[in-house]
C-alpha cells in the first residue's frame, strides 16, 4: 500500500510539472468562473428580492455554485489526458514497468483534485474581492473546496474510465458536452429551490451537483446545518470511491486489450 501511494504522488507530481509549465492554461481556465460571477451575478442580482435564497446578496449565493459547476467543468475533460497517452503509447510503456496499475489511474485523479482545490481557492477569493461575505469563515470555505474536490474525483474518474472504453476524443465531447449543462442546470447553481418548478426541485435532489453545491452553501451560511453538510459530504465520499473503484477495474480491462 506504501509503495501504490508513493507511486501515486510520484505520477501526480509528474502532471503538475505539466501544469506548472503553462501558466496561461490556469489564467485561461478562470475566464469562465470570472463571466459567471459577475456578469450572471449583476444580471439577476434582483432576483435575491423573490426570498428563498438565504441571503440578500445573489452573488453569496452564487459563489458557491460556480466553484461547483467549475470543478464538473474541469474534471470532465480528465478522460482527454488518459486519451492523449493512450495515443502517443505513453500509457503502454508504463504497462512494462512495476508501477502500480492503481498509481497510473489516481496519479491523475490526485493531480486533478489539486489543481480543483487550487481553482476553488482563486474563485472563493474573487467573490471575496466582488463582495460576496462568508459568515461561515474559514471551515466553511474549507468545506466548500472539500466538496467540490470530491464531485471533481467523481466525474475525473469517471471521465479516465470514459476515455479508456471510447478511446476517442469525438465521443468523449459529446458526451461531456451532453452532460454539462444538464446537469448544471438541474441544480442549485443559479436559482434557488424554493424558486424552480416542483420537477426540477425533485430531479435536483439525486443530482450529486447539487449535493456538492448545498453542502457548501451551508457550511458558508451564519448558522450551517451540519448534519445536512456531512450526509452529502458522505455521499460525495462514496460516489469518489465508487468512481475510483471502477477507473481501476477499466483500466485492468483496458490492460488486458493491449
Amino acid at each position: 500500500m506504501s509503495t501504490a501511494i508513493a507511486q501515486t504522488w510520484y505520477l501526480t507530481q509528474r502532471q503538475l510539472m505539466v501544469f506548472a509549465r503553462q501558466p496561461a492554461y490556469a489564467v485561461i481556465t478562470l475566464i469562465q468562473p470570472v463571466i459567471w460571477l459577475f456578469l450572471f451575478g449583476g444580471l439577476f442580482k434582483g432576483v435575491v428580492e423573490l426570498g428563498g435564497f438565504g441571503t440578500t446578496s445573489y452573488l453569496d449565493y452564487l459563489v458557491p455554485g460556480v466553484v461547483v459547476m467549475s470543478a464538473l467543468a474541469s474534471n470532465l475533460w480528465a478522460g482527454m489526458g488518459t486519451l492523449e497517452e493512450i495515443q502517443r503509447g505513453t500509457l503502454d510503456r508504463f504497462l512494462t514497468t512495476p508501477v502500480s496499475r492503481a498509481a497510473l489511474m489516481n496519479g491523475n485523479v490526485v493531480h486533478n483534485g489539486i489543481v480543483t482545490a487550487l481553482q476553488s481557492a482563486v474563485i472563493v477569493l474573487l467573490g471575496l474581492a466582488g463582495g460576496a461575505d462568508y459568515p461561515g469563515g474559514i471551515a466553511g470555505v474549507v468545506v466548500l473546496i472539500v466538496a467540490s474536490v470530491l464531485l471533481g474525483t467523481v466525474f475525473g474518474a469517471l471521465s479516465n474510465a470514459l476515455g479508456m472504453l471510447v478511446r476517442e476524443r469525438e465521443s468523449i465531447i459529446g458526451i461531456n458536452t451532453f452532460l454539462l449543462l444538464p446537469l448544471t442546470f438541474l441544480s442549485s447553481a443559479f436559482m434557488a429551490p424554493d424558486r424552480m418548478p416542483d420537477w426540477i426541485r425533485h430531479v435536483a435532489r439525486f443530482n450529486p451537483l447539487d449535493w456538492a453545491m448545498t453542502a457548501g452553501r451551508s457550511a458558508l451560511s451564519a448558522d450551517p446545518d451540519w448534519g445536512a453538510v456531512l450526509v452529502r459530504g458522505g455521499a460525495l465520499l462514496a460516489l469518489a470511491v465508487a468512481a475510483v473503484w471502477l477507473s481501476i477495474r477499466t483500466f485492468r480491462s483496458y490492460q488486458r486489450s493491449v
